[in-house]
């Protein structure tokens, strides 16, 4: 039934599905481009033509009184923001327990334009041992889905390539709103370890919120 509802609203809002889910039961969907309110609308509908049961990182804020219960149904988890330091290893954590977890994560951090992307789902991703899929909104072919995915090396800048390879072309509902494809650890130059296992004299990731 959830099906037929989703395929309808995607047909009447003009969408076409590419793609499908992983051959995977734990993994981080980056969500992007982000920059408008209605794609959270558009994720909640692709995730139930596709019958994938996500999980969401959102502020604190969203679930409050009276429309918190709405949220957490839909697989929201409520963070702070200024609990930043926790977030990666509560969330990896997560997905190590998990038997089976889709965590969507929203890379730029906000609809507006920002300087980098939030490190966030690459830190999650890597300190868990799961792989990243690429979701994708693109307005301008009115085209939605999840492409291939990728296991991040710990070589930040190879695969933040190949991210920005895929969504060179991948367009949000206001393109100047769109944030380049890059993270401030490209700028560093550290190559990233997860924390559980990084050897001594290595640099452990950094908790940067998705």
């Amino acid at each position: 039934m959830l099906r037929t509802i989703a395929t309808v609203l995607l047909r009447l809002g003009g969408w076409r599905i590419e793609g499908k889910p992983p051959d995977c039961r734990k993994y981080v969907l980056i969500a992007a481009p982000h920059t408008t309110n209605w794609d959270f609308v558009w994720v909640l509908t692709f995730a139930a033509y596709y019958g994938m049961r996500i999980q969401w990182i959102g502020k604190h804020t969203l679930f409050r009184f009276p429309y918190g219960w709405v949220m957490r149904r839909l697989g929201g988890v409520s963070v702070r923001r200024h609990q930043r330091q926790s977030l990666v290893k509560q969330m990896a954590d997560a997905l190590k327990a998990a038997d089976s977890m889709c965590l969507v994560v929203p890379v730029e951090g906000t609809r507006g334009h920002v300087t980098h992307w939030k490190s966030g789902f690459y830190h999650i991703a890597r300190t868990a041992g799961v792989p990243i899929a690429m979701g994708f909104l693109d307005y301008s072919r009115k085209r939605g889905g999840i492409g291939p995915l990728l296991e991040p090396t710990g070589d930040v800048r190879r695969d933040m390539d190949r991210l920005r390879a895929f969504y060179a072309d991948k367009l949000g509902k206001f393109p100047a709103k769109t944030s380049p494809i890059r993270l401030v650890e490209e700028e560093t130059g550290i190559i990233v370890e997860p924390e559980a296992d990084a050897p001594k004299g290595t640099v452990p990731a950094p908790a940067v919120a998705g």
